[in-house]
């Protein structure tokens, strides 16, 4: 299945964004009788000529100024969330091909995994190195790095919980006609059919609190609603992306102690087990 739905997560977010209607410049309101005469007419309303609605902040008024500073911060934050986004699903993709599950216990057609049987190396290091973050700028460097942070910590909340619930996964090894069942791979299933209880930590609440926190700049200029946007984008293409991915190639394999020809031609697997290596959800 493809990685995270990356297009989906950077609309998502500029829509979150543009929700809070930030005008630029801040809290402006017009001076008295001398402003009008400060500006040529042609200044004083100039609307916006960009060419790539919808815009990221909204002038405060139709000042030429006003105008074009809203333009060009509104590009600079349209374009980090462009690029974050890519680089979250760049590290997704990264986790993806390296993930596995792990002492997954075999009875029978069943497969029982407890909580932390999926394995998957730390995703912050890939988003603030993804090649599509070479060239920010240092504030937007920091942003990215509280992202990355954030992401990483929680998404290692809701992997560490995941678990195998008892599913259907072998149907071969109901009644195996030989001494031991050898590697087959699993009936695939979404990844949704192995829930973690911790799913509440990918919430956009949770995601949010988590970026700003590990931002500590109280200060920064609307950096809670850019975080509010980020996460509210990638819960939404993460709860998207669960039931599509699929859980296939897991190995399973283990004894089939009541086989004894002639008198019991088949048996049950039990006390099996799986083959771990990555590539469970690399598909």
């Amino acid at each position: 299945m493809p990685p995270i739905n990356t297009q989906l997560m950077a609309i998502t977010a500029k829509m979150k964004f543009i929700a809070n209607m930030k005008e630029l410049p801040i809290e402006w309101s017009q001076p008295g009788v001398q402003y009008n005469d400060a500006f040529e007419p042609a200044e004083l309303v100039n609307p916006s000529t960009s060419p790539t609605p919808p815009y990221i902040f909204r002038e405060a008024s139709l000042n030429k100024y006003h105008v074009d500073t809203a333009e060009v911060l509104g590009k600079g934050f349209s374009s980090f969330i462009d690029n974050i986004c890519d680089a979250i699903g760049y590290s997704h993709n990264m986790w993806k091909l390296q993930a596995k599950f792990k002492d997954i216990k075999v009875n029978a057609v069943i497969a029982l995994g407890t909580p932390g049987c999926l394995d998957g190396p730390k995703i912050g290091s890939n988003i603030k190195n993804a090649p599509m973050m070479a060239d920010a700028t240092d504030q937007e460097k920091k942003y990215a790095a509280a992202v990355a942070d954030a992401l990483e910590d929680k998404w290692q909340k809701w992997q560490d919980n995941v678990m195998v619930p008892g599913l259907p996964w072998y149907p071969a090894f109901a009644a195996f006609p030989g001494p031991q069942a050898p590697p087959m791979p699993n009936v695939p299933v979404p990844l949704i059919a192995c829930p973690s209880p911790m799913m509440s930590e990918l919430t956009p609440t949770s995601l949010k609190q988590a970026m700003c926190d590990a931002l500590g700049e109280e200060d920064a200029l609307h950096h809670e609603e850019l975080f509010d946007a980020i996460a509210t984008g990638f819960s939404a293409a993460f709860l998207l992306w669960l039931p599509m991915q699929l859980v296939m190639l897991v190995l399973g394999k283990g004894p089939v102690p009541s086989f004894a020809p002639p008198y019991a031609p088949v048996g049950p697997v039990v006390g099996g087990d799986i083959i771990s290596v990555p590539g469970h959800l690399a598909i």
